[in-house]
């Protein structure tokens, strides 16, 4: 493998790590369906609000999700951009499987 094959496989190894762990996932899925503020994630993916907090930091320091201030909310939402390169990324390293 060259050193951008291995490059791009050590970031999707990364990404998958992050996401591999099930509330994350959960929150992922219910985050396609459209913003969502982290008291109703919690509810979502039953979890109590303070762990949902913990997963979506994860998210959000890796990049995978972006949030906003809405008074005393945080409104979280899938980064569109982050997911795309991240799908390209495991697309690009699944196809070396060919």
């Amino acid at each position: 493998m060259d050193k951008e094959t291995l490059t791009e496989v050590s970031q999707t190894a990364e990404l998958l790590k992050i996401i591999a762990e099930e509330n994350r996932l959960k929150i992922l899925c219910t985050l396609k369906k459209g913003e969502r503020c982290a008291c109703d994630i919690a509810d979502d993916i039953g979890v109590p609000q303070n762990l949902a907090s913990h997963h979506l930091k994860a998210l959000r320091d890796e990049g995978l999700v972006e949030s906003r201030k809405e008074g005393l909310k945080v409104i979280y939402q899938i980064n569109k951009k982050a997911m795309s390169k991240f799908n390209s990324l495991l697309n690009n390293v699944l196809s070396q499987l060919d």
